[in-house]
């Protein structure tokens, strides 16, 4: 019998979250006598007791989206801070409202500095709706009063109004199409380190990710997939879990089994029993070598699409006094979120679905949804969840939601909680793309760089999820930081070889960051076949006024690069922009004769243009330095017999605490564009790394991950 809503809100609350239909961090707790809030605007909820409530678009997996957008929004209504808290608005309700949020996709470091400008318009627009209410009510004009911290004062008359008393008027006008905005050097709010909403429920273990979902009623599925991508299912013996006890269903799909159980133990106890037969296709075995060698025909075809071509790089290279050329490659790498994926679906007997997901789009998942259930999207409501880790994994890619409403669908009227295990988290991901790249520069007889040729042979994520996007045979994230070098360089030329495979590649945190370390390691070859000093030819490469000149100074001198390092120890460099932020590193390390590297300082420069918390934009960085260390000493993703081979983290080491360096972070803001923090921070850490290993001990790294070449984290 389906579950009724009464006693499903009965249920959570009990839960203590907020999983109905939105999550919100309520400063005081609201009791049945307290009225209703007035929504001022689609942004704005405000209370009698002038409580107000910010909805957010974008989906919050730890980057501090949630707040960052709520102060904004705060600044511009000149509201009392402290009297704050947040929600996130409904997909189902931005459709039937004409999408009044825009888009509410979260990726590329675009929660904040895709939607300032509107989320603050619309904070400024209401601030004019409260004070015109209050000036009408008075009958003087609004230009005659004030607001500071939600309370409307009209000096003349010693009369005053809360935001409170006059939210329902307000609502009643006409939003102004002109709205002054605040100069970021007059933020009382935004440009301030707050306290994040989202961090006291997550440290008291509060249900507020996907996976916390809990409805009455609900069963649980755990599920198989074909082990090679590609594959399919050909056929499934279930006699010996039918009679189970707690089993209630075997789904089949196309590429894979699920069994849904009272609990998810048993649901995966009983697939484990299950005789399953899969159609492995056509790459049942495909490798780590077969792989590679499709990446090394793409760097050898000779009429590859060019992705930059500034000058003539040919005639340069054939006449150069001398050239150099290095070969670097990076593996697959899974995006290892601590929160598998998820997704809980209910087929109501109402002909409605609802869904609770960990989602990165929550139109997107509406969308997705609704297509695989057949209804309209006016039929599905997406409860969005707080992310256990997204990093590009919940975006793109919607999977779990087409697999979580398929297996609903065979138990209509019941909640369906599916959870991956582990093991097909990290075997059925879609991994940063590996990428071969080779580069060639060309120095003239003063050893000036003149030229310089990228071919770079990788997947097409674009191809795999955003086919539409593809409207040349260029993916721009497989090119990224080679194709839009800042480098004064007259002659380059940039190919891309474009070579898919089979293992499903998506968006990993910073797509393309690769290239960064591709690059910055080269330059840093350059240097040093040159005889300069690796900052100095950066410098010199750079023109006049470049921002990535002005953090690549600023984390030099954090670092004292023009005096000697303590004994033992050796510094390397690298800086790159991207995600609408620039960035430079200086890591600090010492290496033993066994290869064990001590990671002991990381200074991180980044100039976004305008900072909205500087407490978070700081964690995001440290958050960044620590994820791209596990990645450039660990972490790969292998492939044999058409499957990946790692299964867990014991395979897939993640950083150790141990492990994790100081770390300086140094935000220095310039003004006058709005940049990102959430994966500009990644860019660095590879390279700077690398070159200090090479700076230490003579050796170029030009593969990952480090454990290849006897060296580990001391």
């Amino acid at each position: 019998m389906e579950a009724s809503r009464r006693n499903f809100l009965k249920a959570t609350l009990v839960l203590g979250g907020g999983l109905c239909l939105e999550f919100s961090f309520p400063l005081a707790a609201k009791t049945a006598a307290q009225a209703a809030p007035t929504e001022v605007s689609a942004w704005i909820l405000i209370h009698p007791d002038d409580r107000v409530v910010v909805r957010i678009a974008r989906s919050e997996m730890g980057q501090g989206t949630f707040t960052a957008l709520a102060q904004l929004v705060a600044e511009e209504l000149d509201c009392d801070w402290d009297r704050v808290s947040a929600e996130f608005a409904s997909p189902n309700e931005s459709l039937r409202r004409n999408r009044p949020w825009g888009p509410m996709l979260t990726g590329g470091s675009l929660g904040v500095r895709s939607s300032q400008d509107y989320v603050r318009r619309a904070g400024g627009a209401a601030r004019a709706m409260l004070v015109a209410a209050a000036a009408a009510r008075w009958q003087v004009d609004a230009a005659a009063c004030s607001v500071e911290r939600g309370v409307i004062r009209h000096a003349a008359s010693k009369r005053s109004l809360r935001y409170g008393e006059v939210a329902a008027e307000a609502a009643r006008l006409a939003p102004p199409s002109e709205v002054k905005l605040h100069e970021p050097k007059d933020w009382k709010i935004a440009g301030k380190s707050q306290h994040r909403f989202d961090i006291p429920d997550k440290v008291l273990g509060k249900p507020v990710f996907g996976v916390d979902a809990a409805l009455p009623g609900m069963v649980h599925a755990s599920i198989a997939q074909c082990p090679v991508f590609g594959g399919r299912l050909e056929r499934v013996d279930s006699s010996a879990v039918d009679q189970l006890r707690g089993v209630k269903k075997v789904v089949r799909a196309g590429d894979f089994v699920a069994v849904i159980a009272d609990s998810w133990w048993r649901a995966d106890q009983a697939l484990q029993k299950l005789k399953i037969e899969w159609d492995f296709g056509e790459y049942a075995t495909a490798s780590d070598a077969s792989i590679m060698a499709m990446l090394r025909e793409g760097l050898a075809d000779d009429k590859l699409p060019q992705a930059k071509k500034s000058g003539d790089g040919a005639s340069a290279l054939a006449s150069a006094a001398r050239t150099l050329q290095a070969e670097y490659f990076s593996p697959y790498i899974n995006h290892a979120t601590m929160e598998p994926q998820t997704c809980t679906a209910w087929f109501k007997n109402d002909g409605t679905l609802e869904l609770w997901t960990s989602t990165q789009d929550g139109e997107a998942s509406l969308a997705t949804a609704a297509k695989t259930a057949g209804l309209p999207p006016e039929k599905v409501e997406v409860h969005k969840m707080m992310l256990g880790g997204g990093f590009g994994r919940r975006g793109g890619s919607q999977d779990f939601v087409v697999q979580g409403v398929t297996i609903a669908r065979a138990l209509p009227g019941v909640p369906v909680k599916l959870m991956w295990s582990r093991a097909e988290d990290m075997q059925h991901g879609f991994y940063r793309p590996a990428s071969l790249v080779r580069m060639t520069a060309g120095l003239d007889a003063e050893g000036r760089l003149i030229a310089m040729h990228s071919v770079i042979a990788c997947p097409s994520i674009l191809k795999v999820l955003m086919p539409e996007a593809m409207k040349t045979p260029i993916d721009f994230t497989a090119v990224r930081t080679l194709s839009d070098m800042p480098y004064n360089v007259p002659h380059q030329q940039v190919d891309y070889a474009q070579r898919n495979g089979h293992v499903p590649v998506g968006f990993w945190r910073a797509p393309g960051q690769q290239n960064a370390y591709y690059r910055e390691c080269f330059i840093d070859e350059v240097a040093h076949a040159t005889g300069k000093d690796p900052l100095a030819l950066r410098l010199e490469l750079l023109a006049p006024g470049d921002k990535n000149r002005a953090v690549l100074e600023a984390a030099a001198w954090a670092a004292a690069w023009s005096k000697p390092a303590a004994a033992g120890r050796h510094r390397g460099i690298a800086v790159s922009d991207g995600f609408g932020s620039y960035t430079a590193m200086v890591i600090e390390v010492s290496v033993s004769a066994k290869g064990e590297v001590k990671v002991h300082r990381a200074i991180l420069a980044i100039d976004s243009g305008h900072v909205v918390n500087p407490d978070t934009c700081r964690a995001q960085a440290e958050g960044n330095i620590a994820f791209m260390l596990g990645a450039t000493f660990h972490q790969e993703n292998t492939v044999k017999d058409g499957r990946i081979v790692e299964s867990n983290f014991h395979q897939f080491h993640l950083l150790g605490l141990g492990e994790m360096p100081q770390v300086e972070v140094l935000l220095v803001p310039s003004g006058g564009f709005w940049g990102g923090h959430g994966e500009p921070g990644a860019l660095c850490v590879a390279p700077a790394l690398c070159n200090a290993i090479f700076a230490a001990t003579g050796r170029r790294i030009r593969s990952l991950p480090l454990k290849h070449h006897e060296l580990r984290p001391a």
